[in-house]
């Protein structure tokens, strides 16, 4: 968990722009309890279309909690807190981890004792998917019938799932996204992802995944408050085969996205090397 901690700091130190932002602001035509609180269990809007519309903040779900003084977990303040599958993608499969090849092994372990370093989130290097669904920051999903659009909180960084029958382009250029293409199976969309650059990572001990990886996200809404995310990823570079992993994103109403970027003035990798080894 050291790995983890150092990142979520330097998540922290990054420049953070919220002065004058929409943080606190009611969000038009929910469903609301008698309360005034969001309705989670309320029926899933739909597109003109008949699909469910997945359109809304979304954050993950079960956060990773601040420790107290009398060392029980709390809320973490004005954070939201990143999913546990955030440092460890494989936390929740049989033994803890994922179907690593055994040099991949050996590469993640030697990552995650020498404290995620090199995670190229430190680096402010853009957070590719999965990443985006597990780290401790917000994305919009904006939905039409042929295109769903997620915008990403830090570094204005967004992802383009194209619902719209293209197939994916003959020559891709790798790219820390990827290319998004999408079809409905009854209410669940599925998303296929390939295109990667090489040696990305996805979570913060440092699994990777590369240029040969194909990612498919099976997405539903049960209800307003919900996304459930099927994740699959296969990558016969460095896992010995296929895993799936579940994600659980919670709608996050009544605040809408900063500007967060990581970027002029951030000293926390520099500030990590400088303490290899002490």
């Amino acid at each position: 968990m050291r790995g983890f901690v150092l990142v979520v700091a330097a998540i922290a130190l990054a420049p953070v722009v919220i002065a004058g932002q929409w943080l606190k602001y009611p969000t038009d035509g929910l469903p609301r309890n008698k309360d005034g609180t969001l309705n989670r269990n309320a029926p899933a809007p739909r597109l003109a279309d008949g699909h469910p519309d997945l359109s809304g903040l979304w954050h993950a779900a079960d956060p990773n909690r601040c420790r107290g003084r009398g060392g029980q977990f709390v809320n973490c303040g004005v954070e939201i807190g990143g999913s546990p599958l955030g440092g460890n993608l494989g936390r929740n499969l049989p033994g803890g981890s994922l179907p690593y090849k055994p040099e991949v092994a050996k590469m993640v372990a030697a990552r995650h004792a020498d404290d995620s370093r090199d995670d190229p989130h430190v680096r402010c290097l853009p957070d590719n998917p999965p990443r985006t669904w597990t780290l401790p920051h917000l994305t919009k999903a904006i939905h039409t019938p042929k295109l769903l659009a997620l915008l990403y909180e830090v570094n204005a960084m967004y992802r383009q799932i194209f619902i719209d029958g293209r197939p994916f382009p003959q020559d891709m250029n790798p790219a820390w996204n990827g290319y998004s293409v999408g079809h409905w199976e009854g209410d669940t969309l599925v998303v296929e992802t390939r295109g990667f650059r090489d040696d990305l990572w996805i979570d913060t001990w440092g699994s990777p995944m590369s240029d040969v990886a194909k990612m498919t996200e099976k997405i539903r809404r049960p209800n307003f408050g919900t996304l459930q995310i099927e994740l699959t990823i296969d990558d016969p570079k460095n896992y010995t085969t296929p895993f799936t992993v579940q994600l659980i994103q919670d709608f996050e109403p009544d605040t809408d996205l900063v500007d967060e970027f990581c970027a002029e003035g951030e000293n926390s990798y520099n500030r990590m090397i400088r303490s290899r080894g002490k």
